[in-house]
């Protein structure tokens, strides 16, 4: 799983007939640090997320195993919101976000 943060909601009033009905959302892949990375990618919404959320998504074969149907052309789904991130590590003093888009130290 990987985490992001939803940027953005995509409107198709044409698409493939097992996508109808579903929420589809463009979302910003990032770091462990929450830092952005690549480009952001088009993924099916199966949670619920919102804009500016952070998300864990998965890809590959695996995106579509969330999707109520079979076989469907899904490359990534957002699978859960992300609460909180906690990590263990020393504290170095450099600063950190949070879901919630506040700084704190590590």
């Amino acid at each position: 799983m990987n985490l992001a943060r939803v940027i953005g909601t995509i409107w198709a009033t044409r698409k493939y007939e097992d996508l109808e009905g579903c929420s589809m959302r463009m979302i910003q892949p990032l770091t462990g640090d929450l830092e952005a990375l690549g480009r952001p990618i088009a993924a099916v919404d199966t949670v619920g997320a919102g804009e500016g959320e952070l998300v864990f998504y998965v890809t590959a074969y695996e995106a579509v195993i969330p999707y109520p149907r079979d076989l469907v052309p899904i490359d990534a789904s957002i699978v859960g919101i992300v609460d909180r991130v906690e990590r263990t590590a020393q504290t170095t003093g450099e600063m950190i976000a949070s879901p919630e888009g506040r700084e704190r130290r590590r």
